[in-house]
This record gives structure tokens, sequence and C-alpha cells, in this order.
């Protein structure tokens, strides 16, 4: 298993619905889009722009979380775009399954 280097998150700015731009502590900063990863009983909840607008950076100043506990693993953040399309596949999982219990 390969393991990434640790980050943290050292800033972030709102930048567009559902985007965000984030800084991490090397000084690296990615645009981020989630929207189309809103999706599951964790993350579904944010497609409210008003909660998703709620996002901080954790006490302990390592990732970004959200009023109802979501988050993401800083090092998942720094690397979005290696990481983006299995976020996107998960988010379809989490969603299909919704719809079968609904």
């Amino acid at each position: 298993m390969e393991h990434r280097p640790l980050h943290r998150v050292t800033a972030f700015a709102i930048v567009g619905p559902y985007e965000l731009e984030v800084t991490f502590d090397d000084g690296l900063m990615q645009r981020i889009n989630f929207e189309r990863v809103l999706e599951g009983q964790l993350y579904g909840p944010l497609k409210d722009l008003d909660l998703f607008n709620a996002v901080k950076i954790t006490d302990d100043g390592v990732t970004l979380e959200w009023p109802n506990g979501a988050d993401f693993d800083p090092s998942e953040l720094h690397d979005w775009p290696e990481v983006e399309a299995d976020f996107i596949a998960a988010a379809r999982e989490w969603a299909a399954r919704e719809a079968h219990r609904s």
C-alpha cells in the first residue's frame, strides 16, 4: 500500500458553489469542486449550499470539516487530481445505495 506524505490545510477560500481553493503547508494550492462527490449519508447533506459554505479548518489545524461532521483526509485533498475519480465513483455507489433504500 502506498503511503502519501502527511499534509495540513493552512487556508481555504470559497471560490464558487461547492468549490474551494485549498492551501497546504507545503505551499500547494488546489482548486477543488466537490459537487460530484456530494452523495451518501455523510457528504450528501453538503448539497445544501449553506451547510457546504459553513466549512472550516479543524481545531487541530489539519483539514477541512463541516458542521455535520463531514471531512476529507488532508492528503487526499492535497492530491485531489489523483483521487478525484475514485471519489466520484464512490459517490455514485453511495447514491445508488441511497436510491435502493428509498
